[in-house]
């Protein structure tokens, strides 16, 4: 979504509007899940160390 509100202003000349909302949670993939729940775990370590939380992409 990023740049999209520019781009719809661009092709409607400024008029163009819209709204983004929240649709649904779902469930993830049991690979995904493993390594979200991985990494959690690895930030939080880090906290109850007292240390800066870890920012994994």
């Amino acid at each position: 979504m990023f740049g999209y509100s520019t781009k719809l202003r661009t092709m409607t000349k400024g008029k163009g509007e819209y709204v983004m909302e929240f649709a649904r949670y779902a469930p993830l993939g049991g690979d995904i899940q493993q390594q979200v729940i991985k990494q959690w775990k690895e930030t939080q370590e880090v906290d109850e160390k007292g240390g800066d939380k870890k920012k994994k992409k």
